[in-house]
Order: structure tokens, then C-alpha cells, then sequence
């Protein structure tokens, strides 16, 4: 019955806090941010001491959450500082801090007793006993492992506290790696994967070299584009959501900090529209399943993979055969502020789109409406034909009312 069943928090990435507002506004209950230390996106913008307070307090005033990334694995140098950082996030007011490595953990509980602890994937939660350890120690959420299957998280279910909640990535990238914990960039690049540096090695074409026959390149298993053995396929559980929840599941957590604002917006509103529909009427979500991967899969994605929530995955299911994404739509702008009587709105380009072109608008709450762009004024008040420069403030005119953040994307006949 579905009134025994917890609906689960829906939580997105924010590089950044811009990304932060958006996936807010799309739909997400909660979102993981990475302050300028101890965080393993370093490539991220990030969020310095104003940014966070600033993001803290738009959430909250939305009713949603914030988790603050510290899961790096800690060298003696990095505890300088480190208990001044964990005293000012919760003053700031973040809700929790993601931690996966013992020291750290350590000094987040003296620093910050009140600071709620959530356990790090990079901790490679795979078992009750750990969680259970876990628990003990402090922590009220375990982030289970990305190799485990449903049928193992809803063991570790079983065997926990019954206030210990479990989190686990549903959709996006996948390290080739165990539960993220990567050598291959530090090994090949000098970048340590493991502090936040990682230069992706697993997404270079790779082949195969004898080592008496140096410059003799043998394919390992090449289509036309090259050889791409660590190159995972993307995650998707958008339709096996009961699954999860079945499973025990009560966070379902969205990669990628790294991503565009588009790709957050996209995939967050598609996995709030399927949570919501599923909790109202098991039937419609089941109607509507195509539709929610219709709709993911317009943010620029891999192929898709269930990687091991249905038993361990061969290659066929685990590696994508190329380092590129399939991307169908192209994100041409966001809306800076509400249409006005006349339907004009002033909005900021991300990539080239024309007049006479026809664009999709897709609205934070709502459906999304296709229109065909009949005006458009640079900031100068003159009428152009087309948008070339980069985040470039333009006057659009739409044919329905528009809001902030709403952000318009344009279908692209190559989607390779």
C-alpha cells in the first residue's frame, strides 16, 4: 500500500549557485555542494563562504536542504584549517556534511557535534556491518556503494537502525572504479582522483602496445571511433524508481556537479514529475515511463545502464564503446527575469540560436511549450537575426509567460 511507503528525497547536484537555484526550483528536495575545500570536485566552481550562506538560505527558503561535500581521502596537511571549516558550514546553517574518511569524520564530530554526518560512496559502503560502524560513530545516512545490487541494499536495510537512512546514485556518470576510488588519473596525469583532481583518464581512447614492438598500436575492441575500455555507460533508474524504494531506498541521488545547469534542470524535473506521479497513482507512473526517459535523455548522456542494481553487469551493459555523449538538444539560453504584458523577457544566451528557428522553453513547474522565435534586441535596443555571442544579455519575445530560471534548449538533427 502506498501509505506505507516513504516518498524519497530527490537530491541534485550544484557545482555552483546558479546550478544550486535551479535544481531547487526544478524539483530537487536537497542538493550536495562542495565548499573551496576537502571536496572531490575540484574542477567545480564551488561555493566560497558568501556563496554558501547565499545558496543555504535560497533553499531553505524553498523548503529544501543542503549537504556540503568533504569526502576527500585527508593527507596530514589537509587538517590545518579543517575544524574552523566544519564550525563555519554549520553556522552557515547546512543540514548535513558528507564525509568518508575516518580522520575527517573524526574531526567534523569535535568541531561540529550538532552537524548532522551523512557517509560517502567513496567510503565503499557495501555491507550492514560497516553502516552499522557507522552509526555508531555518529552518522545518521550511509551512501551505499554504487557496485550493490537491490537485493543486498534491502539486506543492509534490514540490518540497520531503523532512523539510519540509506542513500544511493540513481542516475548519471559512472567511474570505472570501486565505488569512485580511482588511481588512473594520479598514475597517468599526477592528478589525484582522490582529493578532487581527477582528469578523467577513464574516458581516453586507449590501445594496446606489445613491449617488444613499441609503436605497433593493437585495437583491444575498436569500433570507427577508437578503443574506450574504461569508459563506463551512464546511469539510469528513472523507471525502476518502486524498485528503490522498495529496497529501502529513502535518497536518490543525481551525479553530476560537473554538469550544465541544463542537464540539472532536465533530469531533476523528469525524476520529480516521475516520483510525484508515482506516489499519486502507481498506474500513471507505469504509463508514463517512456515518457520520463524521453525526457532525461534530452540532457546530454551516454547510453544508458542499471550497473549493478539487477545483478553484476557484463560489458555489454557497463562499457560505452566512445568518449562522446549523445546529445540531442542544445541549451540556448535562461530566462533573467519574468515576461512582461507583451511577452518580451530578457534572457542570457549559452549558445547560438536564431530568429525563424523553432526552440522549446521549459519552465521549472509546468509543461514544456515549443515556439518559434520571432524577435530578439541586444541590450542596445537593436533587433539581430541571430544570438553568436556567449552568455550575451538578449530581449526575446515568447508566446507564453516565462520565469526565471525557465530555460530554453533547441532540438539538434545530429544528436551524436
Amino acid at each position: 500500500m502506498m501509505q506505507n511507503k516513504i516518498k524519497p528525497e530527490l537530491l541534485a547536484p550544484a557545482g555552483d549557485l546558479e546550478k544550486l537555484k535551479i535544481a531547487v526550483l526544478y524539483g530537487a528536495d536537497a542538493v550536495y555542494i562542495g565548499g573551496e575545500a576537502y571536496s572531490l570536485r575540484a574542477k567545480a566552481k564551488n561555493f566560497d563562504k558568501e556563496a554558501m550562506a547565499e545558496g543555504i538560505r535560497f533553499a531553505h527558503e524553498h523548503g529544501a536542504k543542503v549537504y556540503v561535500t568533504a569526502n576527500i581521502f585527508a593527507h596530514n596537511a589537509d587538517f590545518e584549517g579543517m575544524a574552523d571549516y566544519f564550525k563555519e558550514i554549520y553556522e552557515l546553517g547546512a543540514d548535513a556534511v558528507l564525509i568518508s574518511d575516518l580522520g575527517v569524520f573524526a574531526v567534523a564530530r569535535e568541531a561540529a557535534p550538532d552537524l548532522e554526518i551523512h557517509v560517502s560512496t567513496q567510503a565503499n559502503n557495501t555491507n550492514f556491518q560497516s553502516a552499522r560502524m557507522w552509526y555508531q560513530l555518529g552518522a545518521r545516512r550511509v551512501v551505499v556503494a554504487r557496485e550493490l545490487s537491490l537485493r543486498e541494499i534491502r539486506e543492509i536495510r534490514e540490518k540497520i537502525p531503523a532512523d539510519m537512512e540509506i542513500e544511493a546514485f540513481v542516475h548519471g556518470a559512472m567511474c570505472i572504479s570501486y565505488s569512485g576510488r580511482c588511481l588512473l588519473s594520479n598514475y597517468l596525469s599526477g592528478r589525484d582522483a582522490n582529493k578532487g583532481a581527477c582528469a578523467h583518464p577513464c574516458r581516453w581512447k586507449y590501445h594496446l602496445v606489445e613491449e617488444t614492438r613499441p609503436g605497433e598500436y593493437m585495437p583491444i575492441e575498436e569500433n570507427e571511433r577508437g578503443t574506450y575500455i574504461y569508459n563506463s555507460k551512464d546511469l539510469c533508474m528513472i523507471d525502476h524508481i518502486p524498485d528503490l524504494i522498495d529496497a529501502g531506498v529513502v535518497s536518490l541521488k543525481i551525479e553530476g556537479r560537473m554538469k550544465t545547469p541544463f542537464y540539472v534542470g532536465t533530469v531533476i524535473k523528469a525524476y520529480r514529475q516521475a516520483i510525484d506521479d508515482y506516489f499519486e497513482d502507481p498506474a500513471k507512473y507505469e504509463q508514463k515511463r517512456e515518457y520520463y526517459l524521453d525526457e532525461v535523455s534530452k540532457a546530454s548522456h551516454r547510453d544508458y545502464t542499471t550497473a549493478f542494481y539487477y545483478g553484476r553487469p557484463d560489458g555489454n551493459q557497463q562499457v560505452y564503446t566512445n568518449n562522446s555523449y549523445i546529445r540531442p538538444y542544445d541549451f540556448i539560453g535562461v530566462v533573467q527575469e519574468a515576461s512582461d504584458a507583451e511577452g518580451y523577457a530578457w534572457i542570457e544566451q549559452r549558445n547560438k540560436f536564431s530568429v525563424g528557428e523553432e526552440i522549446e522553453v521549459m519552465p521549472a513547474k509546468g509543461p514544456s511549450f515549443s515556439m518559434t522565435v520571432t524577435e530578439i534586441y541586444n541590450e542596445a535596443g537593436e533587433s539581430v537575426e541571430s544570438a553568436p555571442h556567449p552568455q550575451e544579455k538578449l530581449r526575446v519575445k515568447f508566446s507564453q509567460p516565462v520565469q526565471p530560471f525557465d530555460m530554453m534548449r533547441k532540438f539538434l538533427s545530429d544528436t551524436k
